[in-house]
């Protein structure tokens, strides 16, 4: 008996998804659990498994898929051919018989029809009155007519050597015709269809088009979304980097060895961002309707850049994590993000979000909302700059960070604030192991 593969729910407000390709080929043999199909929706990109070994066979290879929808069915036994079997060469197998038939009786009938052709004197190759058969003529179909002042362009070119002798003409066809006059000459020079001229010109300018994946599409509609709906505003700061990087640089390698994970910069700024939130918990709610909802929890989002565009998976109560829990689920998060398996659940829920710009050099930026969230910090890049401390100028570790917010439901004081407390914990990080 056939098991099914179905398209499962894809999360919040997912209705359809794309196959974006199938891992395994129609007939070939799949494990338990094993990944057979990848599916592109406006969220992330989801792997199908197999429920049970056997024989793929697919229904649906290509198209728009909804939650629900068989795509594929697993078959007992061990896994045929890829695609259908092809048939024996020569008249030993069954389908070389069966064309090799087809084909002797095309040619007996297309025997038979010359010969009765000829036998009625037909025009393309009969006989004359004598019997005689009369040879074929080299054209058997008419050709569009040449213009004299083209057809002595083409002799001139000919003879001189600058065109090749002329091909055989092709059938005449009403679109072929106009080709063969002058432009002047009785009728107007043909045009081009519009996807020709179109394509010739985007040769031209070097240019290339491909269709925009569902994620992208998503990313665009959101944040045109954000701007259109939220009064987004931002909020600077600068924040000293010396003492969360001489923590960094102490400790690093205890760390790995002991928790199996390198120590990071962003889980500085997370843990800061829970402890700042407890502060200002207008940060961490939303607007829904005509109400503001509160949140305690912190699921925080960590802005993750991929070949497929930029994704912001959520660590789920990060407020009950240590910095090795955060660590942790940053690098998972980030894995499944860039290898394409994360799943609808791993980006849905986010109340507040951190996108560290500062990876690709950016100095300063003012980070979108993430809808229907009310707030995102912005890091930077990491700095030497001259800085006056005790009436001397000295060079330390600067970075400039930003938070934007959604001016509808947080205050300037509250963002300030917010800031504030995320820069006074980094530039002393004992604060955050005290949660002060």
């Amino acid at each position: 008996m056939a098991a099914e593969i179905v398209v499962p729910q894809l999360g919040e407000s997912v209705t359809e998804a794309g196959i974006a390709r199938w891992l395994k080929k129609d007939g070939e043999r799949v494990e338990k659990n094993e990944a057979i199909l990848e599916l592109e929706t406006d969220k992330a990109n989801v792997e199908i498994q197999s429920e049970t070994a056997g024989t793929l066979r697919i229904v649906k290879a290509e198209g728009t898929v909804k939650p629900g929808e068989v795509v594929a069915r697993i078959e007992e036994g061990a896994g045929a051919p890829t695609g259908k079997p092809e048939p024996k060469a020569g008249p030993e197998g069954e389908g070389g018989r069966d064309r090799e038939g087809e084909r002797e009786q095309g040619e007996g009938e297309g025997e038979r029809e010359r010969e009765k052709g000829e036998g009625e004197g037909g025009t393309d190759g009969g006989r004359d009155g004598d019997g005689a058969r009369r040879e074929e003529p080299e054209r058997v179909r008419a050709e569009p007519a040449l213009s004299p002042s083209r057809r002595r362009r083409l002799q001139q070119e000919e003879a001189a050597g600058d065109r090749p002798p002329s091909p055989r003409p092709s059938p005449p066809s009403r679109e072929r015709e106009p080709a063969a006059r002058e432009p002047g000459e009785g009728r107007s020079a043909p045009e081009e269809p519009a996807a020709a001229v179109a394509a010739s010109a985007a040769a031209a300018d070097g240019e290339r088009r491909e269709p925009m994946t569902r994620l992208r599409k998503r990313i665009a509609e959101r944040l045109v979304e954000a701007q259109r709906t939220a009064a987004i505003l931002t909020t600077f700061n600068e924040v000293d980097l010396g003492a969360v990087q001489e923590i960094r640089a102490r400790w690093k390698e205890r760390f790995k060895e002991t928790y199996g994970v390198s120590l990071g910069l962003v889980s500085f700024f997370a843990r800061a961002c829970v402890l700042a939130l407890r502060d200002i918990p207008i940060a961490n709610a939303e607007i829904r309707g005509d109400e503001i909802v509160f949140r305690d929890p912190v699921h925080l989002g960590i802005a993750v850049s991929t070949d497929r565009g930029l994704v912001v998976p959520v660590i789920r109560h990060a407020e009950r994590l240590d910095f090795a829990g955060i660590e942790r689920e940053i690098h998972r998060l980030a894995e499944k993000a860039r290898a394409a398996r994360l799943a609808p659940d791993d980006l849905a829920g986010g109340t507040f979000s951190i996108t560290n710009g500062g990876v690709f050099g950016s100095l300063l930026s003012t980070p979108i909302l993430n809808p229907p969230q009310s707030a995102i910090l912005g890091l930077h890049k990491i700095e030497d700059r001259p800085v006056a401390r005790d009436g001397q100028v000295i060079v330390r570790p600067r970075m400039y960070v930003a938070l934007s917010y959604d001016h509808r439901l947080i205050d300037g004081k509250d963002s300030v604030t917010f800031l504030v407390r995320v820069k006074e914990r980094i530039e002393d990080p004992s604060r955050l192991l005290l949660e002060l």
